[in-house]
């Protein structure tokens, strides 16, 4: 089994160049943990400000229970060199998600890049249950976290936007970004995610018809949107799953030898970096990419030096019985 891939494995690769991000001001949505922290991180480090919202912060947990805060995350990016402002908001509550797109406009007077990683639903999932054994109110809150919540941020912070990509403001034509977090590839998502619930495969599938809706009315506005899974993701819930740290995260491989095929949060985070930079990101428009695609496109490598392209290891080799081996997907 292949799991040390290294870029003197591959001598045509060459190092892409550092995002350039300044100017451009960034709103992770959900931005506590996992991939939506480090994309924060990434897109700080690129040089935008960022805004980070959550809703743990301030003192307050959500009911995901865990102890990353918002506050945290805007000191790993400053940390990383850059700016941020830590908020606490709910983004399934039009209110507080109202009163902050009008201090976006008090304070910036338009946004540049939205991602909208919210979520936090995986621990109402109950693994294997129909959804009539499955708890109601949890199958529900699951539905209003992965589809409810997305709509409400859309409605209130995408006006900020279309000042970034009116084809009038020449200064900045068409650099509007909209990102939507989600797991999972549009053609994964299509079959049934045997194993979880009704709800919880809705909430993730959620993702795709959004991008594409998005994408339709934001064209028009000069905003690209779409949606972006990150592979097998090393996040802090996954290794405290496993028993295993960054440091040690190959010791689970005992356990589950497909896990090999894992990235760092980090990597997803630089790929948005790099999406953000483009100017012809439109080209990805109401689709679902991935971490592994972007980075093929973009020539961005994880932390180790490898290249992992997680969702064609899983259609491949994962989805079709093989033992575990990565060799050609790092």
């Amino acid at each position: 089994m292949d799991t040390d891939q290294h870029p003197d494995q591959h001598p045509d690769r060459r190092p892409s160049a550092p995002p350039d991000l300044r100017g451009r001001v960034a709103l992770v949505a959900g931005g506590t943990r996992g991939a939506s922290r480090a994309v924060a991180v990434e897109l700080g480090r690129a040089g935008a400000h960022v805004l980070v919202t959550g809703r743990s912060g301030g003192g307050h947990r959500s009911e995901v229970g865990r102890p990353e805060t918002v506050e945290q995350t805007a000191d790993l990016v400053r940390a990383a060199g850059g700016t941020a402002t830590a908020l606490r908001v709910d983004h399934l509550d039009p209110g507080q998600v109202a009163a902050l797109a009008a201090r976006v406009e008090d304070e910036h007077g338009r946004l540049d890049v939205l991602v909208d990683g919210v979520w936090g639903g995986d621990g109402h999932l109950d693994w294997g249950k129909p959804v009539w054994e499955h708890d109601l109110a949890a199958s529900l809150r699951m539905v209003r976290l992965g589809v409810d919540s997305h709509v409400v941020t859309a409605h209130h912070l995408l006006p900020l936007l279309l000042r970034t990509g009116r084809p009038d403001r020449l200064d900045r034509p068409g650099r509007g970004l909209v990102v939507l977090l989600t797991d999972g590839t549009a053609e994964h998502n299509s079959r049934y995610r045997e194993g979880t619930t009704l709800a919880f495969h809705v909430a993730k599938a959620a993702a795709h018809p959004l991008a594409t809706a998005l994408a339709a009315e934001l064209a028009p506005h000069g905003v690209t949107a779409l949606a972006l899974t990150p592979g097998w993701l090393r996040s802090e819930a996954m290794l405290d799953t496993f028993g295993v740290t960054e440091e040690t995260w190959r010791d689970a491989l005992a356990a589950e030898p497909h896990f090999a095929i894992s990235e760092t949060p980090t990597f997803v985070g630089r790929t948005v970096a790099a999406l953000a930079a483009d100017p012809g990101h439109a080209r990805f428009a109401g689709r679902t990419t991935s971490s592994g695609e972007l980075a093929r496109v973009y020539g961005v490598d994880d932390v180790d030096g490898s290249r992992p392209d997680g969702w064609r290891y899983v259609a491949e080799v994962m989805g079709t019985g093989r033992p575990a081996d990565t060799t050609g997907y790092r």
